[in-house]
């Protein structure tokens, strides 16, 4: 299908109010346009329930994508006791609305990489050095198998999808590890070695001292025959803009403001609403 305009939108978080505003700044007309999502749809801004609902019935139409993050697969494993509800998330209306099955069951049907146009590739978090976007792909296809099966298959998955080591990727890693691995580096990586070992407490901006021996996944220098867009790391801010990669979560939930990024030309349109800061 032939669009109008295509454009990418960094992390939502449920600010729905500035989501709302920025689709009036883009001018959308989901007869024409689509909207390809970085993933976090929910969490911590105002409304997650209303922004669920609204993505969710934008992609049925076909004028909307989305991959999954990991406020996304929190909300998942919530919904399955594997996990407590966060303190700062604004989630619980979604508990409490009648239609929070047929919800949460769309969610976990979403996939975790998706090809936006010929030339990129969308994540939430980013692609590892150690890995092709071909691999990527192919793992992140894995692990959606196991989130789109039965809820008894999910439910045993969800407990082991957390850790707060990071596991080591090798030739041999499979079950639960595997899968943990694979969800890390789609939806929680920032800073990794170049063999992708992770670091998981540096989420601050590059301004700030990096541990020694990590980069920024994006800094290793491994050819990349698509763009990879991504969200996730909020301290950014969207100012990197590199050949292979483009950060588009800017970080609208801590005061800042959304970001939609137009395929095509790679203009980078900013909402002028925001949310206030927690």
């Amino acid at each position: 299908m032939s669009f109008r305009h295509q454009y990418v939108i960094g992390d939502l978080q449920g600010c729905y109010g500035a989501y709302q505003q920025l689709l009036s700044v883009l001018d959308f007309d989901p007869k024409q346009d689509k909207l390809w999502f970085t993933g976090d749809l929910v969490a911590r801004g105002e409304d997650s329930l209303a922004t669920l609902r609204d993505v969710k019935a934008l992609c049925e139409t076909g004028a909307a994508a989305t991959v999954l993050g990991n406020h996304d697969l929190n909300l998942l494993a919530v919904w399955l006791g594997a996990t407590k509800m966060k303190k700062k998330d604004k989630t619980a209306p979604i508990f409490a609305a009648d239609d929070k099955n047929e919800l949460l069951n769309w969610l976990r049907h979403q996939p975790l990489l998706a090809y936006p146009d010929a030339h990129t590739v969308l994540v939430h978090a980013g692609i590892p050095p150690h890995w092709t976007i071909g691999q990527a792909a192919d793992y992140a296809r894995q692990l959606e198998g196991q989130l789109q099966g039965s809820l008894k298959q999910l439910g045993r998955l969800l407990p082991h999808l957390y850790s707060k080591s990071a596991d080591e990727w090798h030739a041999g890693i499979n079950g639960f590890t595997k899968m943990r691995a694979i969800a890390n580096y789609l939806t929680r990586m920032r800073l990794c070695q170049q063999d992708g070992g992770l670091e998981f407490t540096f989420t601050s901006g590059l301004d700030e001292v990096i541990p020694t021996g990590y980069l920024p996944w994006f800094d290793w220098q491994v050819p990349r025959e698509r763009k990879i867009l991504f969200g996730h790391w909020a301290a950014l801010k969207g100012t990197i803009d590199l050949p292979h990669a483009r950060a588009l979560d800017g970080g609208c939930v801590w005061g800042n403001y959304l970001l939609a990024y137009r395929l095509g030309d790679g203009k980078v349109i900013t909402s002028s609403a925001h949310c206030p800061k927690p």
